[in-house]
């Protein structure tokens, strides 16, 4: 591969005058014609830019692919938010973004310089981005994987907080309702509470419901638990804040006082978790703030040429309200 001195000679200007013209520097004065000339050398003398000088004047294009339909981002906003800080960010870093729903790898990756994967992938997608080279952060799915960047949320950790919360407050009796995108796999802050509340001795089978990640679903399953499982846990963790708006509206119904007969937490604190009647105890998930991360994890990584994956967890915090007692 050619030198930048011998392409300065080939054209007969300075070797610093190659690189500026080479790296496209916006402040450098220099003739058409002398440009040209550099270029024609450098094409003839098959010169081509390192990866890291290519990156450092080459405006990036990332595709943002969501693992799920659009219309979940307004079935639970806990989305909308992450979409949001990776619009804003890419924004910020003059970053090219594109974006699609639905990619569950039936269907060919657009052209970009890196991937945002938002959600759990299903398997083909996984291999499909395994088997390209741009590289790849996942946010709020895969983790530990030898080839992505990851950016998530500690759910066995908010799992536990919520358990400890209860048992502090005198609970001896904890219900769990969530959501599974597969009916056979239970997802993390599932798997985190029955690990720890049957540690704790805390949790029993019976009160243990699961539909999807809706507030139907979470109607649904408050009213099963009503109706069967009497009487019912004093306490439950709910998945999602949006769950939880189905599940306060059946409890209501059937005219359970909340938190005296029976205190709800939930997980996001979506923007309506406040104003709602009652409004909810919560985790606070920082989800704007996870996928400005993961677009300043992908950024990084072009830019610095980084091999070893990266997995970054975005703290939670407890705001407490008026469906648990203070």
């Amino acid at each position: 591969m050619a030198t930048l001195k011998e392409i300065a000679e080939a054209a007969n200007v300075s070797v610093a005058t190659v690189s500026r013209v080479l790296n496209d520097d916006p402040s450098l004065s220099v003739k058409a014609q002398t440009r040209q000339k550099i270029l024609e050398a450098a094409e003839r003398l098959e010169y081509k830019l390192s990866p890291s000088k290519r990156n450092a004047t080459h405006r990036m294009t990332f595709a943002a692919l969501f693992t799920y339909r659009q219309g979940l981002e307004i079935d639970d906003p806990y989305y909308l938010s992450m979409r949001y800080g990776i619009e804003t960010q890419c924004e910020k870093l003059g970053v090219t973004l594109i974006s699609g729903y639905d990619f569950t790898g039936d269907k060919p990756l657009p052209a970009a310089d890196g991937f945002l994967v938002i959600g759990q992938p299903q398997t083909a997608l996984h291999t499909q981005l395994s088997q390209q080279s741009s590289p790849v952060v996942f946010i709020d799915g895969v983790m530990e994987d030898a080839q992505f960047d990851c950016v998530n949320v500690d759910l066995f950790k908010i799992s536990q907080k919520v358990i400890d919360f209860f048992i502090g407050q005198g609970y001896s009796r904890i219900g769990f309702i969530g959501g599974r995108d597969l009916p056979e796999f239970a997802d993390q802050r599932e798997q985190a509470f029955v690990e720890y509340g049957r540690l704790k001795n805390v949790v029993q089978p019976q009160d243990i419901y699961y539909g999807d990640f809706t507030s139907q679903s979470g109607y649904q399953c408050a009213k099963k638990m009503l109706q069967e499982n009497t009487p019912f846990p004093p306490a439950l963790l709910i998945a999602t804040d949006t769950i939880a708006l189905g599940v306060t509206r059946a409890l209501l119904e059937h005219g359970v006082k909340i938190p005296e007969q029976i205190a709800l937490i939930s997980v996001n604190d979506i923007p309506t978790a406040r104003f709602v009647f009652p409004s909810l105890s919560t985790v606070r998930i920082h989800s704007e703030t996870m996928g400005a991360q993961a677009v300043n994890l992908l950024t990084e990584r072009l830019r610095d040429e980084r091999s070893v994956p990266l997995s970054v967890f975005v703290p939670s915090s407890l705001q407490l309200r008026d469906t648990t007692r203070r």
